[in-house]
Order: structure tokens, then C-alpha cells, then sequence
């Protein structure tokens, strides 16, 4: 996550085109991705409607397409039905919009591919901007709120650091990761101790 929209949506930053696609497995995507889900679901949100006085139940998603390989195309589509699938299931309508940014040439097979697979609501909240989007993302975002990869200095890739490991949205140092981790150890504590009382 790296900060919010003008309207006060959460926005959440996907390293789609990553290096670690075929390398990582789809189990670790599945729990990573549900965590992130739950987390966002239970803290992300109910915070951000506090934050405004309104209800807010929806986030930004920005996709990164930096470093996507026609060789690694196939693992992306069949992550990425996954995830759509867990979405579709269990957590319906939580996402505003979609973008997707610093797309290379042979993106356009890969959406060739993922367009038909969409549902036709999930469709229409996607929008593919041109290079790293930022002039199009700040009509709806502060520039502290954009994601690294969409910043002025580093157009275009997601590989440098901004302001140290906590403007990188992929660090694990980065506070959001920091702060999801850290729930989630608390949840598992709690849960390990209700058990230890149950018994």
C-alpha cells in the first residue's frame, strides 16, 4: 500500500511483472494474497472510513508491469485467474479500479488472453495507462501517494528504491508490510492463546 487516493481510497501496489513469478509458488501467492485481503478487509478499510467520517469499501489497485517476459506469461495468467477467482469468491466489489502501468510491447498478448477470462464488471474498472501513468494518477492521488514505480525519477521501473526501503511498495521493510506482519502475528498469538485456554 503506499498511500491513498483524493477521495480516500487505499491505494495498493501489485509488482505484476516481477522477476519472482515462476520462481515462487502458487501456494505462497494463494496465502500472501489472502492475507493481504483479510488484512485490508479488517484494518486497511475500517480505518480509512474512519479516517474520512464516511464509509470507504473500496481501494486503487496499480498493477506494474516492469520486467514482464513473454517467457514468464503463462505463470502470470495462471496466477493472476487464481487470484481473481479467490477474489470473485470471497471478496467481491473491493476494488474501485484497476490500472496498469509501464506495460512493454507484449503486454498485449497477455491481455488478449486475461480480457475474455474477466467478468464484464471487473472488465470495466480496468484501465491501461500509457508509460508509468503518473500524470494521469495524479488527477486522483498526491504524488506522496503514487507508488515508486510511478514517480517522475524512476520512470518507468520498479527495480530502483525511492526514499530509502519504505518508498519501495515491494520491500518487506516497507510499513505496510511491517504493520500487516505484525497483526498478523498478533492474530496468531491471540488465537494460540484462546486454544491454550480451550484445552
Amino acid at each position: 500500500m503506499s498511500g491513498y487516493s483524493k477521495d480516500g481510497y487505499p491505494v495498493f501496489a501489485v509488482g505484476a511483472g516481477l522477476r519472482t513469478s515462476d520462481k515462487t509458488s502458487m501456494d505462497y501467492y494463494v496465502l500472501s494474497h489472502i492475507q493481504i485481503n483479510e488484512y485490508r478487509d479488517r484494518v486497511i478499510l475500517p480505518c480509512a472510513t474512519k479516517r474520512l467520517g464516511r464509509y470507504i469499501g473500496t481501494c486503487i489497485v496499480i498493477f506494474d508491469m516492469t520486467g514482464l517476459k513473454l517467457s514468464s506469461i503463462y505463470q502470470i495468467i495462471k496466477k493472476y485467474s487464481e487470484m481473481s477467482t479467490i477474489n470473485e469468491l470471497n471478496y467481491p466489489e473491493r476494488t474501485e479500479t484497476y490500472f496498469i502501468v509501464n506495460a512493454p510491447y507484449m503486454f498485449s498478448i497477455c491481455w488478449k488472453v486475461v480480457n475474455p477470462l474477466m467478468l464484464e464488471r471487473t472488465r470495466k474498472k480496468v484501465k491501461i495507462l500509457s508509460g508509468s501513468g503518473r500524470d494521469e494518477l495524479l488527477k486522483i492521488m498526491d504524488y506522496e501517494s503514487l507508488p515508486h514505480f510511478c514517480r517522475k525519477e524512476w520512470p518507468g521501473s520498479s527495480r530502483h528504491p525511492t526514499h530509502g526501503t519504505d518508498g519501495n511498495c515491494f520491500s518487506l521493510d516497507h510499513t505496510f508490510h511491517k504493520e500487516m506482519y505484525n497483526y498478523i502475528k498478533e492474530q496468531e498469538k491471540r488465537l494460540g492463546d484462546q486454544n491454550g485456554i480451550s484445552d
